[in-house]
């Protein structure tokens, strides 16, 4: 380039900017991640990972690293005043290919630094973003570098995933509107001697007698013998109360500085409600800390996005934050991409903020009503309230750049589902369509179940790679005997062995369905109207 230093600048090197930087140097584009840390603190704050998530790990190649530090989220114990009370199974249909999970902060952030490394690139440690100011063409951003040295970058686009506190977010004067909450927590990372089921939370709650909770214990399992992150209601000797709590920046959100509980705090907790007599030890690391609830009034402006905290924060109920912030890049990183290269339409990268914005507001406000009521509160059935913990219901009906339909399920714009039983030359086992789908480019999935449908599918598929300019992926599905009759070279052809592929997608014979790198669904519609598949296309591709 000869007008910018880089293509993409990335602040903030959690969960959220490394899913940022490997989705852009996955796909070729020139990036530079900075983080004001000087190395990566141990702490383990997020620590959920949903079914969602490892489904997008498993398009970034990246699955097998992040399940061997992981350890298994099965469900949670409710005790309140000393009962069991509930026990919540997390439960998923078989039609979904992962579970819950748990696995500290710190190691999803070595594995996924680990994964940028493989891709050529690393976190620039220390260096911290001063500045910035922005013109149709490009980002001017001032960096402070490990050394104290000051620099100017020039960058086609700047991403902000730098947290609650976010500089990118206030240079760009983004309101952040919302609350605190009044309660000051805790959080350890300790060995308990208890002999609690393996892979279950624990939540145990003292209520009144007007059933209002005085005082509260969670305890997330993590890798490790007996090894919990905990949290709790903070001691009146530990409180800020009456000392602020907010930062400089008014949001009282996360770790805070200066007051460390002790093992003697977390024990006391523990005598009062673990659901069996145990002592804790082996404490790794403990904090104090507050929640807000607060979401931002735009996700982009011009050339500056932000994503996950400097965008939305809320109440850790569900293990919603970090994994939302995951797909904020996973969403945005496509898209600045094809937009990099030249290829994108007028209005994809503006699709971020079409998109994702009303997903954090659903999950601002559903985090803050779980937070306040609990899940037993939740008017939906259970099997419904996993699915959307799990985050597989999150979708985009509504987006500029997806085609509704109004037809069956899955409808444009939500998440495809999996399905098993297909077949292909050569292959002695059978695939998942998972396995055929890395999210590196759209991919049209044209489905024949007689022979006579196969010429529209071949029409189908030269239309959809003149709209996407060659960069979409076609892959014909066909059911058991049906056969490619039409004069065109067959695309790579994966057969439906077991009718999984029609039942998922309720397909019908002379279907197409085209996928979008980050797994939704943009269009379904007859492969026959070739100007309706190629209209799709170029709303996301110039």
């Amino acid at each position: 380039m000869s007008d910018t230093d880089v293509d993409v600048l990335v602040v903030g090197a959690g969960p959220v900017g490394l899913t940022a930087a490997a989705e852009l140097c996955r796909r070729g584009v020139e990036c530079r991640l900075v983080d004001r840390l000087t190395e990566r603190k141990p702490y383990a704050k997020a620590v959920g990972v949903q079914p969602r998530t490892l489904e997008i790990w498993a398009a970034m190649g990246i699955l097998r690293r992040a399940l061997d530090a992981a350890v298994p989220m099965f469900g949670q114990l409710l005790y309140v005043n000393g009962e069991q009370a509930a026990r919540l199974e997390l439960t998923l249909p078989p039609d979904i290919p992962y579970g819950f999970a748990s696995l500290p902060q710190y190691e999803t952030e070595r594995v996924l630094a680990e994964h940028l490394a493989d891709l050529g690139a690393q976190v620039e440690r220390g260096t911290e973003l001063l500045s910035f100011e922005q013109d149709p063409d490009r980002v001017t951003a001032r960096l402070r570098e490990a050394s104290g040295t000051e620099r100017e970058v020039t960058a086609r686009y700047l991403v902000g995933c730098d947290g609650a506190h976010s500089i990118v977010r206030k240079g760009l004067g983004l309101t952040f509107e919302g609350d605190a909450f009044p309660e000051e927590y805790m959080l350890g990372d300790v060995e308990v001697d208890w002999d609690m089921p393996r892979g279950y939370g624990v939540r145990s709650l003292h209520q009144t007698d007007d059933g209002s909770t005085d005082d509260l214990l969670v305890c997330i399992p993590l890798p490790g013998r007996n090894r919990y992150r905990m949290s709790m209601l903070v001691p009146p000797e530990l409180s800020a109360a009456g000392a602020g709590g907010a930062a400089d920046d008014g949001v009282a959100h996360g770790l805070e500085a200066g007051r460390t509980p002790g093992l003697q705090h977390i024990q006391a907790v523990l005598d009062r409600l673990a659901p069996q007599p145990t002592t804790a030890s082996a404490l790794r690391w403990s904090s104090v800390f507050r929640i807000s609830h607060r979401i931002v009034d735009r996700y982009a402006d011009g050339r500056v996005m932000v994503a996950g905290d400097a965008a939305h924060i809320h109440p850790p109920t569900g293990a919603q934050g970090m994994n939302t912030g995951i797909q904020d890049a996973y969403n945005l990183a496509w898209k600045l991409a094809l937009a990099i290269g030249g290829k994108a339409g007028e209005g994809l990268v503006a699709s971020y903020d079409a998109e994702r914005r009303p997903v954090g507001e659903e999950v601002v406000g559903r985090t803050v009503r779980h937070a306040r009521a609990g899940f037993e509160a939740d008017p939906n059935d259970v099997s419904t309230i996993i699915r959307r913990e799990a985050q597989l219901l999150v979708g985009y009906p509504d987006s500029p750049i997806v085609s509704p339909d109004g037809g069956s399920s899955p409808a444009p714009g939500e998440r495809v589902p999996d399905c098993g039983g297909l077949e292909r030359d050569v292959m002695t086992f059978p695939l998942r369509l998972f396995d055929v789908l890395d999210g590196m480019r759209h991919v049209v999935l044209l489905y024949a179940d007689a022979d006579a449908q196969t010429p529209d599918l071949a029409a189908c598929a030269t239309a959809a790679r003149e709209a996407a300019h060659g960069e979409v992926d076609v892959l014909a599905v066909l059911a058991p005997g049906t056969r490619w009759t039409a004069r065109e070279v067959p695309p790579p052809t994966l057969r439906d062995a077991s009718g999984g592929f029609r039942e998922a997608y309720g397909a019908f014979g002379g279907e197409a369905f085209v996928v979008r790198p980050d797994g939704y669904l943009g269009l379904r519609g007859a492969a026959a109207q070739t100007a309706r598949v190629s209209d799709h296309l170029r709303l996301t591709f110039a």
